[in-house]
């Protein structure tokens, strides 16, 4: 089995894809998968500049459902207010998260465009422990 490390993922699914990310803590772990999600909504996630902070908080009924309100509440503000993000500062106290998200208006010059994603989805999805890291998944709607 492949050694796990902190990072963020995509992966591959029928019609959607999923995203994925891992932690050493279970902040780290949602931080990664907001990530992984503008890694498939932009051509170079590395393009943009934390030039805007925005605030954002989310609750769910567990740690899954967080996760999964998490991914569409960042959708949801992308959308609204036209910018994309690439840091994240995320804390979460049982099923509630609060985050400062930082990113600038998005630019098809700067950024490109990716792929449409419509919403996240409970599909494959999950929140878990494994080997001292914490792991954050969906499959999101494209």
């Amino acid at each position: 089995m492949e050694e796990l490390k902190p990072e963020w993922q995509t992966f591959d699914h029928v019609a959607d894809i999923g995203i994925r990310g891992i932690g050493r803590s279970l902040e780290e772990a949602f931080e990664n998968g907001a990530r992984a999600l503008f890694s498939i909504m932009l051509e170079d996630i590395l393009a943009i500049s934390c030039k805007q902070k925005q605030r954002l908080e989310c609750s769910s009924y567990d740690l899954t459902g967080l996760f999964v309100a998490w991914i569409n509440a960042l959708i949801g503000l992308s959308d609204l207010k036209g910018m994309v993000f690439s840091r994240f500062d995320v804390e979460i106290e049982g099923t509630r998260l609060k985050a400062i998200v930082q990113g600038e208006k998005w630019s098809e010059k700067i950024h490109g465009r990716g792929i449409e994603v419509k919403g996240a989805t409970f599909t494959e999805a999950k929140v878990e422990e494994k080997e001292g890291l914490w792991i954050a998944q969906c499959v999101v709607d494209v």
